[in-house]
């Protein structure tokens, strides 16, 4: 079972990165760096500081940032317990990719992908009352984790699990600042 999982995500990440066309490899370079972003996260803090009282977006953006931080040492931690190996890095398949990015960390699962999404949920679940646009925030960590297949980098699997540890993170934080901050906010 495990085997055919392995293989099926090698298959699947062949067949997805083979899709790329040439003339957009400079826009999905773009977009898998982690300061091409920074305008947003601060756009994110800005509609923070508007939609809610200042004091209440403080804690928002401390929880945010706890979130991130949460969420940077349990990929961090997995990615050394688990040791897989980047696609760019595997002898046996990195000649069939089209590589554009040689990080030499290990994959398992993907900081892009988990970042990216625990953010953008948290945020939505702050912001989702007072805007009904915010959802299409959900743009960025597609295709920031999306790029990271693009590039070569990440395997569909370690895209899949940082997604889900991304939101059930969010969950998590979004539920501790209702039962433990938010009631000393207002």
């Amino acid at each position: 079972m495990l085997e055919r999982l392995i293989e099926w995500d090698r298959e699947t990440l062949i067949f997805l990165n083979s899709l790329g066309i040439e003339q957009y490899d400079g826009f999905w370079t773009l977009i898998t760096l982690i300061p091409t972003w920074i305008p947003l996260f601060l756009f994110f803090f800005f509609l923070i500081l508007w939609y809610h009282p200042f004091k209440k977006a403080l804690f928002l953006m401390a929880t945010v940032m706890a979130l991130l931080g949460f969420v940077l040492l349990a990929t961090d931690l997995t990615k050394e317990w688990v040791e897989r190996i980047r696609p760019n890095n595997d002898s046996e398949i990195s000649h069939l990719l089209r590589v554009l990015r040689n990080p030499t960390s290990f994959s398992f699962f993907s900081g892009h992908a988990a970042t990216s999404f625990s953010i953008t949920t948290l945020v939505v679940f702050f912001l989702r009352k007072r805007t009904k646009w915010i959802w299409l925030l959900f743009v960025w960590p597609i295709l920031f984790s999306l790029s990271r297949i693009y590039v070569g980098v990440h395997y569909p699997i370690d895209i899949l699990v940082g997604t889900l540890v991304g939101v059930c993170s969010a969950f998590l934080f979004y539920y501790l600042f209702k039962r433990f901050i938010a009631p000393y906010t207002d």
